[in-house]
């Protein structure tokens, strides 16, 4: 059952009293025991689903031997990443509905002690959910991502060191792209997130285009931002199909003839592109967060 929150005098004057200051690292350690549990679920889930593709290489070669050991210890993995992962869903929806229960009634009194018109409110409520969902939805994701390329990387690293290096050379490549764009990715955000916050005055105007000249201006910062993504899809994408090109011929020409770990080999491979693929993903969730942070918390 969630906790009420108080709304007694004394407790608003606390607030109203202290500074109001709201990040992930915030929300964390105010909620620290709860959103560790989750992600303590999340860390045995990804720990879990890395070892799918070794079990599927094992029991491709027990069926060529004609043994069904390693099929059953295969569907006895499935079952178990199930349980852990319903449950961890389960609690997932109740912690943080609970957590941004708490916070948005908390930042939306701070805000009107500041004076801060309805139509920043307004804006920096919607904000603040990007907030709580990250903890929800992206956090997890990340953390899988992070375990998934280390796991993924010592797995190919004894398999096929061709092939190692070649996913070493690819994560080297985001990581370039990423400390060239940083900084432009962050402004576009903050135009995105000013002009957001302009919103509700822009609607109550009685001119229409006044109106239309807002949503124009976000849509402009919207196809930056867009644009800005296209191009780095692009570039990590050629990254992406010079390794699944070279993973083929590197296991065929180092002479591995081991059926079964040639799949594991392909199905690691294809995994840690997976992962890289939605990096960008990320990076860009962290940037928006880490502006919407400084803007609530100015």
């Amino acid at each position: 059952m969630l906790r009420p929150i108080s709304t007694g005098s004394s407790l608003t004057n606390d607030r109203t009293n202290r500074s109001f200051s709201l990040s992930l690292h915030s929300i964390f350690l105010r909620f620290k025991w709860r959103i560790s549990f989750t992600l303590s679920l999340v860390m045995i889930e990804t720990l879990l689903e890395l070892l799918y593709p070794l079990f599927i290489g094992w029991a491709i070669n027990d069926l060529l031997s004609d043994s069904f050991d390693g099929i059953y210890l295969l569907a006895g993995l499935g079952v178990t990443s199930a349980l852990i992962g319903s449950v961890r869903r389960f609690y997932d929806t109740r912690i943080y509905a609970y957590i941004y229960q708490i916070i948005t009634p908390e930042m939306v009194e701070q805000e009107k002690v500041r004076s801060q018109s309805v139509s920043t409110i307004a804006a920096r409520s919607s904000l603040l959910t990007e907030l709580v969902e990250f903890f929800e939805n992206a956090l997890p994701e990340v953390i899988t991502a992070i375990i998934g390329l280390t796991g993924a990387l010592i797995i190919i690293s004894t398999l096929n060191l061709s092939v190692f290096l070649a996913c070493l050379a690819l994560l080297v490549l985001v990581a370039l792209i990423y400390l060239t764009i940083g900084n432009l990715n962050y402004r576009l955000n903050a135009g995105y997130n000013t002009e957001l916050e302009h919103q509700v005055e822009a609607i109550r105007q009685a001119d229409i285009e006044q109106v239309r000249n807002h949503f124009q201006r976000l849509m402009r910062w919207n196809i930056k931002l867009s644009d800005l993504e296209t191009g780095t899809y692009f570039m990590i994408w050629i990254g992406v199909v010079a390794l699944f090109v070279y993973t083929p011929i590197a296991a065929i020409s180092k002479g591995m003839v081991d059926y079964g770990l040639i799949v594991a080999l392909l199905m690691y491979v294809f995994d840690f592109i997976e992962k890289v693929s939605a990096l960008p993903l990320y990076v860009q969730q962290v940037i928006r967060l880490k502006e919407i942070t400084n803007r609530i918390s100015v």
